[in-house]
């Protein structure tokens, strides 16, 4: 088992930036990919970043590319997403989600999930 605890979301301008953590706790961190995702209201819940075991593979929705990183510590058993230059429909419940894969951007492979934080984006 694994227990995600996001935080970090908030509302910030368009333009803003923002930095989401996640925390693990339980099994060993290093043995799951990790992936942001997030869901807006009407919307379907959409992969945005992933990250492999290692840190080595990197996926980014074209809608994120060059405005978000997602990084790990395996240390701190943290992953991070750094999200810069904010637009408003980067509005969203975002999501960690951790799979016993190498990696992974299907929503179907994350076996645990956090409760999501609140972002918003004001124009």
């Amino acid at each position: 088992q694994v227990q995600l605890v996001e935080s970090g979301g908030g509302l910030v301008q368009a333009g803003g930036s923002l930095r989401l953590s996640c925390a693990a706790s339980g099994r060993s961190f290093s043995n799951y990919a990790m992936g942001w995702f997030r869901q807006a209201p009407g919307k379907e819940r959409e992969n945005v970043a992933a990250i492999s075991r290692s840190g080595a593979s990197l996926y980014y929705a074209d809608s994120v590319k060059g405005r978000f990183t997602i990084s790990r510590d395996n240390a701190k058993n943290t992953v991070y997403l750094q999200m810069s230059s904010l637009k408003p429909e980067d509005t969203a419940v975002y999501y960690c989600a951790a799979t016993g894969l190498t990696f992974s951007t299907s929503s179907d492979h994350y076996n645990y999930w956090g409760q999501g934080t609140r972002v918003t984006v004001s124009s």
